[in-house]
This record gives structure tokens, sequence and C-alpha cells, in this order.
């Protein structure tokens, strides 16, 4: 990780004689979006190149070891150490959003920064050099709709990633969590046991087969579907229990399968926010009968939008895939023998799945390192309750969200988030699902209903700086009324 402005203008810096491909790694290492030219014998300033002239480039037909110096770019705007902070403001625009500033010698001694950064977003996508090359590669080989070999690359890598013998791309995960039920043959009458503390997707997805959801509250602990509750709403109309992998965090699948395996109800994963996680040793995903993921742009692995549906049986990998494209049968050409839907991933959107994970220990190697500098610098602050991680279980913390108790903490969430809101977006916990108007029949779940009032997310992108994560948790203590006896990172 890059910790001191030295380090990320080394990052970004290379030969002024480089090529495009030397350009793109310093755009991945300094995570700026450009890379600073630079002579290499005397350290001098040369210019700059960003990713979209790169992007640029290469649809004009240049190729990775172009040289970058033949990128058509427009004039870098720089400044000079000493400027004032109006000065270094007016060289800021919509395209411009980093100024080298130079010393007496014409070397980048300092970067003025106009971006995120400024207020702190909870969570951004890691977006790197591969993700361009494959995109650059459909691109230039017309491969852009839902047909193309990144498609089936992208399925065979998460089924590995997995541990299913399938994998069935789809254009996001409510779609796939659709088409799950569907190949399942849940339809109206049909009752469906989901947990209210979840994104209203999954109750959603249930509705759209006919079904009902059932609401469960969740376990105090673990924010996850509670299974003794999960018993006691088994009814003669259940046909399916679908426990949410929330926030990152595995449900506790074992008691899940075995109430499954009991009443004869196929078990569904939810685990769109859950990539990497895993139960007693194992990837969440492929516990249950079938498994589903989201690839939106704010997930751990992200295609900007998709899903995927990954599981065993055979049968139901045939039935997903016929239903996701318009139901028209694999022997005979716009003939459809069942009603089916158009829940295709695009070749794009593969080709950024495939990029991601190629990489995808890696973003979870830093998912870890956000996680466990939170907890150094948060720990023991009255009244603020960090994720917890199960003995049973690997937490991939998709969010790192915590809760306040404002008696202890003394300050209610809400102004904690209005305080924090010019420096860091913070965000709340899922509402009830059950208290959504669509979907509100009276019911109390206490659990779920003390976790949305009390929650908070806090910025987590992969490619956040470790110095941003403790000023992000210093701000947060500074704010707890016991803050003078605390001691936290400045």
């Amino acid at each position: 990780m890059i910790e001191t402005v030295e380090a990320r203008i080394d990052a970004a810096s290379m030969p002024a004689a480089g090529t495009i491909r030397d350009a793109m790694r310093a755009i991945d290492r300094a995570a700026l979006g450009l890379a600073l030219l630079v002579d290499p014998s005397t350290g001098a300033f040369a210019g700059l190149v960003t990713d979209g002239d790169i992007r640029r480039a290469l649809l004009r037909g240049s190729g990775l070891d172009s040289p970058v110096a033949e990128t058509t770019r427009p004039e870098p705007r720089v400044g000079r150490l000493g400027m004032s902070m109006d000065e270094i403001a007016a060289l800021f625009s919509e395209p411009v959003r980093v100024v080298p500033l130079l010393d007496d010698d014409h070397r980048v001694a300092d970067l003025a920064v106009f971006d995120t950064r400024a207020r702190l977003p909870v969570a951004a996508p890691s977006l790197g050099e591969r993700e361009l090359l494959y995109v650059a590669e459909c691109v230039l080989t017309g491969w852009v709709s839902s047909g193309g070999a990144f498609v089936t690359r992208f399925e065979e890598m998460f089924a590995e990633f997995c541990g299913t013998r399938h994998a069935v791309a789809t254009s996001n995960g409510t779609s796939a969590l659709h088409l799950a039920l569907l190949a399942l043959g849940l339809g109206p009458g049909d009752e469906v046991i989901v947990p209210s503390f979840t994104f209203i997707a999954t109750a959603n997805a249930v509705t759209y087969t006919g079904a009902r959801p059932v609401f469960v509250d969740c376990d105090p602990e673990t924010w996850t579907l509670d299974p003794a509750l999960a018993a006691e709403a088994v009814t003669a109309k259940t046909k399916a229990i679908v426990p949410v992998h929330v926030y990152g965090h595995p449900a506790d699948m074992d008691p899940i399968l075995e109430l499954g395996s009991q009443h004869g109800l196929p078990v569904v994963e939810d685990a769109a926010e859950a990539h990497g996680a895993r139960y007693k040793g194992r990837p969440v995903g492929g516990l249950g009968e079938i498994g589903i993921f989201s690839f939106f742009g704010n997930k751990i692995v992200t295609t900007g939008e998709g899903g995927m549906v990954v599981t065993d049986d055979d049968e139901i990998a045939e039935k997903v895939r016929l239903l996701r494209g318009h139901g028209m049968s694999p022997e005979r050409r716009y003939w459809h023998p069942v009603l089916g839907y158009n829940y295709r991933l695009t070749n794009v959107q593969a080709a950024l799945g495939v990029a991601q994970m190629e990489r995808v220990d890696e973003i979870l190697a830093s998912k870890r390192r956000i996680a466990d500098t939170y907890g150094e610098h948060l720990a023991g602050v009255p009244g603020l309750r960090l994720p917890v991680e199960a003995p049973w279980a690997t937490n991939v913390h998709w969010l790192y969200s915590v809760l306040i108790d404002e008696d202890e903490f003394g300050m209610k969430r809400d102004r904690v988030m209005e305080v924090l809101s010019s420096e860091v977006e913070t965000r709340t916990l899922f509402p009830p699902v059950h208290r959504q108007p669509i979907y509100d029949r009276g019911e109390t779940l206490p659990v779920t209903e003390r976790l949305a009032a009390a929650g908070l997310s806090l910025p987590s992108a992969p490619g956040l700086p470790p110095e941003e994560v403790r000023r992000v948790a210093s701000r947060l203590t500074a704010l707890s009324k016991n803050a003078d006896a605390l001691h936290y990172a400045q």
C-alpha cells in the first residue's frame, strides 16, 4: 500500500521514452488515473499521460509497446511549490483532478489532488490495467454483446472459485436469484423463507415468481438468518430457504442445510455480498443447492452490473441457461419451449469479470487489511460495536459496518453521519424489508430493526490507503463522549 506522497509520485513515474504498457503499469500502481513522464537522466518532469489518453490511443490502433510519447494528449497543467491554495484550485477542472507541483529543478515534488478522497466514498471498484486491456480487446474485435469467449471464461473461473460444477453468468444479481428460484419451480401459492435484514432484491426475486417471501429475524452477532427462527417459520407452503451472507459474513449454514434436508426444502444462498467468504473452510455459494452472486459496481468483484448462478446440479444449470436466454431451445434456433428472459451478461462485462478474478486474491487481501486496520484503531471505543467473525467463518467485509449505541457513544447514529459528511461518506445499513411499504404486514423483528437503526458503513474500497482508514477511524473516535480518554491514530 502507498502511504506517502513521495511513494505515490515514485509509483506514478516512468521514463518519458517508455511504452503504453509502462504507462498502464504506472497508472495501476499509483491509482491516480495518470502516469508522470520524467527524464531519466535529470529526473525532470516531461509530461503526463492519463488513462483516458491511453484508451483513446488503443482505440486508434496503437499497441501496448507503442511509445507513450506518441499518444495524443493535451498540454498538462502543472503548478509550483509555494503556490497559494487559490492558485492551485484555479488549475483544476472537470477532466483535471491531479496537478503535479514542481520544484526549482522542474522535478515533481508534490501532487495537488482533487478527487473522491476529498470526501471518501463508502465503496469504489478496484480497476486496473487488466480490465482496460480486456475491455479494449472486446471493442477492437467487435465481441461486445452476450456472445464471446470472456463470458465462458468468466463462468469457468467463477465455478472453480466457488468449488461448483457450474456457473451461469447473468445480467445482475437479482436476475440470478430470480432464475435460481424459477429453476426450482417456485410459483404462486408457495412460500420462501428469507431474512428481513438484506437488500430488498432478495425478497423481490421471490415475489417475481409469484411466491410469497416469509420474513425471519437475524442472529444478533452475525446479522445473518437465525436458523431457529427459520425453523419456526416453516409451513406446508414453504418451498425454499434463502439465507443471505450479509455484508460479507457467512450465514450459519449447517443448521440451515439440516433444516432444508429435514423438510425437503432446497437452500438457495444469496452470496451477492460475499465473494470469497468461507464457512468452515468451504467457499460460500456452493454449500446449498444453488448460490447466487452480484457483480454490481460496489461489490468485491465487479462487472459494473452482472450476476452469477452457481450449482453442482446439472439439471438446475441447464434450466437456468435455458431461462436466461429467452427460453430458446439449444437444439433449434428461435424455438421457445418455455417462457424465458433476457438475463444475459455481455462479453464486455465478462471481460471486466475475468480481469477481476485474475486478481481476486489481491482484492480480498486489501479488504482484509482495511478491516484489520479499522479493528485496531476502533477497538475499545465505548458504544461502538465492530463487525464480528464467527469461529467457523471467514468474513470478507464487503462493507465495513459498525453499530452505534447512542447512550454509550454519546451521539445518535444519524448525527454521526451528519458530522462526518463533509469529509467521509457513510451509509446506513439496510432498512428492514418487512417494513418496506410493499411488504409491510405489521410484523416486528426486533434484531433486524435494531441493526437498521444503529448501523452505518464506513469507507472500505479496496484501494483505500491505510492512512485514510486511520483518518476515518480517528474522526469517528473523536466524536465519542470519551474521546479524551482514548488513544487513537492521529
